[in-house]
């Protein structure tokens, strides 16, 4: 933080300064914002960079993330004008792994207080974690006070014995220390791991759909990463191993054509259903190798993404099936992450889960609102969201002394030029 604090005289930071790194399979995006004095998160910079040097949530080559994380920071410090300290850094991969604990306490003085969640939470985190792998998070579902059950907040209660269900998410050391590795070199330092799905659950959702259950399917450049909400808490966390890359490669081969124009196809012409493309709309798809580019069918395109759509979409339903909490996601399903801006997704998406389904973008924000408001965005406005709620405290403090600061210097401004006026009129 001592970085926010030297920029605070720079004329575009007016608050802490709190910074997301999401390193995806296909981008590194790193988000620059200040908590203004109405407690919002306002952004100042952003820097996007494409990155191949992660292959499924886990860095395949450090050298080349370490490039791609670095321009990222350059472009996002231009942008804001101020340096970048620390970050909070989204975490995915296969090498995820979660599962469900329970602990149990004698509640101190009859009623229960933070300190006895405090102390329940240990307890419920006191099991055997293998050597190799870290506890990213323990998050609290439910708990239970006496015989009463599905508390949500057990604080001034008044009971015995109280236990804890949580839902621990662990992460290969060797994946996190790369990570960490990266970022150090890049020259910033990491405030805090946070898992991708909990990121994104921060920024996509509104209170309802949280109380009512749902689950969100953040589909990215490599992967699929879903996290199931029940009673406003994470009930469970898994990936489907499809994203937006596997679309590229389809419509690469498919189409006889370069990788980067198959990208920049999907993303103009691109729609998951075929059925929504006239037989008379036509595009232009360049050649490999120096071949001429031909004119082809849109449909022929749209045929190609729909076959992959559908499997990445079957694969998620058989996901939320065997996960058996279907009957207990009243808000359907939220799809989210840069790959999910496909047409015709979600029409297709709504016939494959038989449960509503709509598409999620983060929530406002305010500063460069229109650079982050896509849903590829979804994941670092959630590691702000995240940041600020862990930090609460520190970013209050620190945006409250900067206003009361501000309105001094305003008010001796306004002293002096009234002594100044007196004196120049005598």
């Amino acid at each position: 933080m001592k970085q926010a604090n030297n920029n605070h005289s720079q004329s575009k930071s007016t608050g802490p300064v709190i910074t997301s790194l999401d390193i995806g399979s296909t981008s590194v995006k790193i988000v620059m914002a200040n908590i203004n004095h109405e407690q919002k998160i306002e952004v100042i910079g952003v820097g996007v960079s494409p990155n191949s040097g992660i292959k499924q949530g886990v860095v395949v080559n450090i050298e080349s993330t370490t490039e791609c994380i670095s321009r990222a920071k350059e472009e996002a410090e231009l942008m804001s004008g101020t340096k970048i300290g620390d970050v909070w850094v989204s975490v995915s991969g296969s090498h995820i792994q979660s599962f469900d604990s329970t602990g149990m306490i004698a509640v101190k003085n009859k009623e229960v207080s933070q300190a006895d969640i405090d102390r329940v939470i240990e307890a419920a985190k006191a099991i055997q974690v293998p050597a190799d792998r870290s506890v990213l998070h323990v998050l609290p579902r439910e708990f239970k006070l006496d015989h009463q059950d599905g508390i949500m907040d057990p604080i001034g209660m008044s009971g015995v014995r109280l236990e804890a269900n949580v839902h621990i998410v662990t992460a290969s050391q060797a994946a996190l220390s790369n990570i960490t590795k990266c970022i150090e070199k890049a020259g910033m330092k990491v405030s805090g791991l946070v898992l991708d799905q909990v990121a994104v659950s921060k920024s996509v959702l509104s209170l309802d759909e949280r109380n009512l259950g749902v689950c969100i399917a953040d589909i990215g450049g490599g992967s699929s990463k879903l996290v199931y909400i029940v009673n406003g808490s994470v009930a469970q966390t898994g990936i489907v191993p499809i994203g937006g890359m596997h679309f590229t490669q389809d419509v690469a081969v498919g189409l006889r054509t370069p990788q980067a124009n198959a990208e920049v196809l999907k993303k103009k012409h691109g729609c998951a259903l075929a059925s929504l493309i006239t037989d008379e709309e036509v595009i232009d798809v360049e050649g490999v190798g120096g071949r001429k580019a031909r004119a082809i069918a849109k449909k022929e395109l749209a045929v190609i993404l729909e076959a992959r759509a559908e499997e990445c979409l079957n694969m998620i339903s058989n996901h939320i099936r065997l996960s058996g909490l279907q009957p207990l996601l009243g808000s359907g399903v939220v799809i989210t992450g840069g790959a999910s801006q496909l047409d015709g997704l979600v029409e297709m998406g709504e016939f494959v889960f038989d449960i509503p389904v709509r598409r999620g973008f983060p929530l406002p924000v305010q500063g460069l609102k229109d650079v982050v408001k896509g849903s590829e965005f979804a994941t670092s406005i959630g590691l702000l969201q995240y940041g600020y709620e862990q930090r609460r405290d520190l970013y209050g403090a620190e945006s409250g002394s900067m206003v009361s600061s501000v309105i001094s210097e305003s008010v001796g401004d306004f002293s002096n030029k009234v002594k100044k006026f007196f004196s120049d009129l005598f």
